[in-house]
């Protein structure tokens, strides 16, 4: 009944590639993605970006106090997750990513980190948005 805010995590490295992680869980088409998530209720911005690193990378970020992006996302036919306001954060690791979960080879698998040059082919389609960043 009401849109849900959400952050994303820009994140390069010194080579200006893109950290991105492969999501498949039924809300958008499979793909890779920026790391993401929704504000909880009470929840500082701050906090969410913190938890979006550990949880989704298992490291820890800096980040710009203001974001460099908001967007409003509107799916036409969801009735769930289908409002979101996307504030996009510039992030620099402090830690590096849990290399287990690291992209290997073959097919992706949800949750799995990759750095990119340049936007991948087969981003999900709501971060078509963000292409002009990578």
């Amino acid at each position: 009944i009401m849109p849900m805010i959400n952050v994303d995590l820009l994140i390069k490295d010194g080579k200006s590639r893109t950290l991105l992680t492969w999501r498949d869980d039924g809300y958008y088409n499979a793909g890779w993605h920026v790391p993401g998530g929704i504000i909880r209720y009470k929840e500082t911005i701050d906090a969410r970006i913190r938890a979006v690193a550990e949880t989704e990378l298992g490291s820890d970020v800096e980040f710009q106090p203001e974001p460099i992006s908001i967007n409003e996302l509107i799916h036409p036919h969801r009735r769930e997750r289908g409002h979101f306001i996307s504030l996009l954060y510039k992030c620099s690791l402090t830690t590096a990513p849990h290399e287990s979960i690291g992209y290997r080879n073959g097919r992706p698998l949800p949750g799995q980190w990759m750095w990119h040059e340049g936007c991948p082919e087969n981003i999900i389609t709501v971060h078509e948005i963000y292409r002009k960043y990578m």
